[in-house]
Order: structure tokens, then C-alpha cells, then sequence
């Protein structure tokens, strides 16, 4: 039997030659802390990671709840101002950037543009659309606020949620707890409540 190394790197390699849809699925739930990262010419280059893939009957069992949830839905590959603007009166968009904090490195994120998106927030919230972003909040346990430069009256309604000790930290400080470390981030809505 080909050890797990192995065949990871084997179907990363498939995956950089054909970009097929079934090796990106098996890297995204193997690669090091569930997130994949792409050189500028398209390579991707994670490693594995430490811990052990989900089982075959596991991700079945994952792929039926979510093939009946999503039924219907309409997926598209388009940039986020796109798709916002096809929001009318009473739609909810839910918006997930990149952190300003600590995933500057990850996902592109080096060209998103956070005043962008809040010029299309505000432009939806304008159609009547409803509009929730999660982003940077409190870390290190409250002792560290990120300022994400909200403009004033975009949103109505801040909520902190409480997302545990912090992913980033956990790999950084492995084997060390972490009670200095939990996270909190920002649910923003244009809606009051």
C-alpha cells in the first residue's frame, strides 16, 4: 500500500497537470490545515497535512447531505461584485473576505479589496438587500482589536462570535495550549436587530 505522502503528492500532481475536480475535493480535505494555496501560474502547492483524511464513507455521507442541501442552487465562478449586483429587495448576501489580519498571505488575498467590498454593500443594502459579513474581530483573547476600517452607518448591527482558539496559532504552537489565544470575530449586518 502506497503510504499517505505518496499518494498525496501523486494526486497533487495529477491535480497541477489537469486541474480535475475529484483531486482538488481529496486536496482540500488532506492538505496542510485545510487550505490551499496557489503559486501566481496556477501551481498549487500545499503539503500535506498532519492529520488523517476523512474516511471514504465519511466524505459519501458528507457528499449526500450536500448534494440534497444545495438541490437547485445555482454556483458560479465570477468575481463577488458580480454576483452581488444580481441581489434585489429581500435577498441576503453573506460575505466571507479574506481577514485583513492574518490571511494578507493566503487566498490572493493580496489584491482583494476590502473598500471595494464595502462600496458593494453599500450599494446592495441601497437595493434593500441584506447584507451579513463576517470578518476580523478580537484576538488573543480580547487583548488584540483589528480595525478593518468599517465606514460609518454601513452597518446596523455588530455581533462578536466566539470561534475558539485561533487556527493559525494552533499550527504555529503545536503540542501548547492555547488560552491566550481564542478568536472573535465580527458578524456585521446592514440591518438593525
Amino acid at each position: 500500500m502506497e503510504d499517505r505522502e505518496a499518494t498525496y503528492e501523486r494526486v497533487k500532481a495529477r491535480f497541477n497537470r489537469s486541474h480535475n475536480a475529484e483531486d482538488l475535493f481529496f486536496l482540500s480535505r488532506s492538505c496542510y490545515a485545510g487550505i490551499i494555496r496557489f503559486r501566481k501560474d496556477g501551481y498549487m502547492s500545499t503539503p500535506i497535512g498532519p492529520h488523517q483524511p476523512v474516511s471514504p464513507a465519511s466524505v459519501e455521507k458528507r457528499i449526500n447531505v450536500w448534494r440534497e442541501r444545495t438541490k437547485g442552487t445555482d454556483f458560479r465562478c465570477q468575481d463577488f461584485a458580480e454576483t452581488m449586483k444580481l441581489a434585489k429587495a429581500g435577498d441576503l448576501i453573506y460575505c466571507d473576505p479574506p481577514y485583513t489580519d492574518t490571511q494578507a498571505i493566503l487566498y490572493g488575498a493580496q489584491v482583494f479589496s476590502l473598500n471595494r467590498l464595502y462600496s458593494e454593500i453599500a450599494d446592495a443594502k441601497t437595493r434593500g438587500a441584506f447584507v451579513a459579513l463576517s470578518i476580523d474581530g478580537k484576538k488573543r483573547s480580547g487583548r488584540k482589536e483589528i480595525d478593518v476600517g468599517i465606514p460609518d452607518g454601513l452597518f446596523e448591527t455588530e455581533r462578536q462570535v466566539n470561534c475558539g482558539r485561533s487556527m493559525l496559532r494552533r499550527l504555529q504552537m503545536e503540542g501548547q495550549t492555547l488560552e491566550s489565544e481564542v478568536v472573535a470575530d465580527r458578524l456585521l449586518l446592514t440591518w438593525p436587530q
